[in-house]
């Protein structure tokens, strides 16, 4: 999975900031102009979107009502006249600009009338996780880049007040995080706060400095940063651990169904349109989910009878959370585990793309703040283009990380996964600047999962363990269909929940309770990969049986790439021209001969 932030960290992180001087006229129809209308409010919309030394590097985001109402407004504006331009004419190019820019509008104006804002958190993580990483905003290579970033830290009690405001408007209104989901999340707010201010991960900038920086320059920076960390950001967290704890989690709501939100029936389905990108009712999707789960658990008994294993499922997968010898014994072991699956897979690659990125990346631990209620490995992208992008691995409680499914998470959070895709989109040239950076969840994470089902033709899972191991993680993909749509829609309890995808999958029952916790905490998001596999797989199978001989799976993932991600209707329509297109030079071809 691509890492959180993704979503919710665009929507809390960088909604902010516009100047009086940054309101767009918005004068021309042309879609031409209404993408530089965009743009343009994209990067005043946030101090984080401009890098401009000694103004916007020194800034955080302006969650206040007025600001957030103000960008609404103009964001509505321009889907307002985006809507207005015929689909029917455009250029193949234009085609996909729209259907992005669309489908991205869209949702930021959800995420506004839904209220987003009331939860800057999920399970796993929230708002003082995120901010934490400002300092991979900047180069540091400058003393001016020094200030700007101490700027921000003295900035961080009204940023923290803030979104303290919106929660509290939550509390008032009834749009909380369920509190079953909150049990021991303020442990990730203490993690931030250390009695050595030099310890805390927004001194690292100051510990090692740039050699052209004077002796002067060096002390007198380390000692703003400590007086500032130990006199604004050390109180921030410890005041929103103590709303947390006296405040948010007492109020928080105790049902966990999304459909019991305000609107919430209308909301939940507005989510899982969102996040599969297609027009699907609830029960359909729950239906897909039911049907897959069969599938993939025919297979899963075959490989145990392959085993020839004298058991039940149940006792075959408890033999699989508890045998030792699914498990490694060192953080380092995993992680080298991890990087070596990595290095196999980077071998393949030409076997199955003709094109490759440029943009390296790492194998590196979840950070141990979040680690404990963090997923088992996700993929974070760079924040420049002097960084690689890094596959996290969790190497929190090391029995409850089995090996056996390291091949399938390896494959789908760095190459041909999310690393892969995620870089070709960032590296596209001759495309409108908000195409690198759109990710669309269907399309990301059902390409996440299929990069685990290519792991078969590049020669992995050759253990029956790691390739029920594969299993699981597309067994795990397809109870999510199920539980997210049954819990937030059909009645379903946490429990209930827990114990359908404990029963489906080989997950350990610490991953189990983690996920349907996720689930519960980000309604729909979890139905993406599975819809989006499915949608890539179709696809393909209709090109090789439409192309026959000629099909060239090379090309065709190509094709799927290189515009980036998209909503799976526009991937439909391009695929369909693709093969189109192939054909009529198949028959040039043979009129030619």
């Amino acid at each position: 999975m691509k890492v959180f932030s993704t979503t919710l960290f665009v929507f809390f992180f960088l909604i902010a900031c516009q100047s009086p001087q940054s309101q767009v006229e918005l004068v021309n129809h042309d879609l031409g102009q209404v993408i530089k209308d965009y743009q343009h409010f994209k990067d005043h919309q946030s101090p984080f979107n401009q890098d401009i030394p000694g103004k916007t590097n020194s800034q955080l985001p302006d969650l206040s009502p007025k600001n957030l109402e103000k960008q609404h407004q103009s964001l509505l504006a321009i889907y307002q006249r985006l809507t207005q331009i015929a689909a029917k004419g455009l250029t193949r190019a234009e085609a996909i600009n729209h259907s992005v820019l669309s489908y991205t509008i869209k949702n930021q104006l959800d995420n506004y009338t839904n209220h987003e804002h009331y939860m800057p958190l999920t399970a796993e993580s929230g708002f003082h996780v995120w901010i934490s990483r400002i300092n991979r905003q900047v180069s540091f290579k400058t003393v001016q880049d020094y200030e700007d970033y101490l700027a921000r830290l003295s900035a961080l009690p009204e940023y923290f007040s803030q979104q303290m405001f919106w929660m509290n408007k939550g509390i008032e209104a009834g749009i909380t995080q369920p509190k079953v989901v909150l049990e021991g999340f303020e442990g990730s707010i203490k993690a931030f706060i250390k009695q050595d201010v030099t310890s805390s991960t927004y001194y690292q900038p100051f510990v090692t400095m740039p050699s052209h920086f004077t002796k002067e320059d060096k002390l007198s920076l380390r000692a703003k940063a400590e007086s500032i960390i130990l006199q604004s950001v050390m109180p921030s967290y410890q005041r929103y651990y103590d709303y947390m704890v006296q405040r948010y989690q007492p109020n928080a709501r105790t049902q966990i169904a999304a459909s019991s939100l305000p609107n919430g029936e209308e909301y939940y389905l507005n989510r899982l349109q969102h996040y599969t990108t297609l027009a699907i009712s609830v029960d359909e999707v729950h239906q897909t989910g039911v049907a897959e789960v069969k599938r993939i658990r025919r297979e899963m008994d075959n490989i145990i009878q392959q085993l020839d294993f004298s058991g039940s499922f149940a006792d075959f997968v408890n033999f699989l959370r508890t045998d030792e010898q699914f498990y490694a014994t060192s953080p380092e072991g995993l992680l080298k585990e991890a990087s070596f699956i990595a290095k196999k897979m980077d071998a393949q690659l030409p076997r199955f793309f003709k094109t490759l990125p440029r943009t390296p990346y790492g194998v590196i631990e979840v950070p141990a703040n979040i680690a404990p209620k963090y997923t088992t490995g996700r993929y974070s992208g760079p924040s420049r283009d002097d960084q690689a992008g890094n596959y996290w691995v969790n190497t929190y409680r090391l029995d409850r990380r089995p090996l056996y499914v390291l091949e399938a998470l390896t494959l789908h959070e760095a190459v041909p996964g999310h690393h892969l895709q995620g870089s070709i989109a960032r590296e596209m040239k001759n495309v409108p600047k908000f195409r690198n950076s759109t990710y669309i969840s269907a399309f990301g994470e059902g390409w996440g999962l299929y990069a685990e089902y290519l792991g078969l033709e590049a020669g992995f899972y050759q253990s029956p363990y790691s390739n029920f191991g594969r299993l699981t993680y597309e067994m795990w993909r397809a109870c999510r269909l199920v539980v997210d749509t049954g819990m937030h829609a059909k009645g379903w309890s946490r429990e209930r929940a827990m114990r359908f995808l404990a029963d489906n999958t080989a997950l350990s029952l610490h991953n189990v309770k983690t996920e349907i916790d996720r689930y519960i905490s980000w309604p729909g998001q979890a139905l993406s990969y599975k819809m989006g596999e499915l949608t890539i797989k179709r696809l393909r199978k209709m090109a090789e049986q439409e192309l026959a001989e000629s099909f060239d799976l090379r090309d065709f993932h190509d094709q799927v790439l290189k515009n980036g991600s998209m909503p799976l209707s526009m991937l439909e329509v391009l695929m369909n021209e693709y093969i189109a297109d192939k054909k009529a030079e198949q028959r040039s071809l043979q009129d030619s001969n």
